[in-house]
């Protein structure tokens, strides 16, 4: 079992930056593998950014460039680190967790099995 919690999000204009954090916990917070979705709305829920256990990341195309991944496993928090962001950036952002990390890095398999609050990211033109 996990427990994760975002925080960070906020209201910035295009071009800006904002940094995420979503703080795991739990009896397997240290052995799951972790990344960003977000979902905008009217959209379906897709899938930003994912990170291995040795650092291998992994970014939806839309992103690729502007946002990067981190984690720091002393302290069990994931960061996603936004910036140049866009209009088209606004959404949910949820951190997400699953022991299958193909869940996590690639389309067209089931959703994560774990998932925070999210923190809502709006971006002004």
């Amino acid at each position: 079992q996990v427990q994760l919690v975002e925080s960070g999000g906020g209201s910035v204009q295009a071009g800006g930056s904002l940094r995420l954090s979503c703080l795991a916990s739990g009896s397997a917070a240290s052995s799951y593998y972790m990344g960003w979705f977000r979902q905008a709305p009217g959209k379906e829920r897709e899938r930003v950014a994912g990170i291995l256990k040795a650092g291998t990341t992994n970014y939806a195309v839309s992103v690729k460039g502007r946002f990067t991944i981190s984690k720091d496993n002393a302290k069990n928090t994931l960061y996603l680190e936004m910036n140049s962001l866009k209009p088209e950036d606004t959404a949910m952002y949820y951190c997400a967790a699953d022991s299958d990390l193909r869940r996590l890095f690639y389309d067209g398999y089931p959703p994560p099995n774990y998932w925070g609050q999210g923190t809502q990211v709006t971006v002004s033109s």
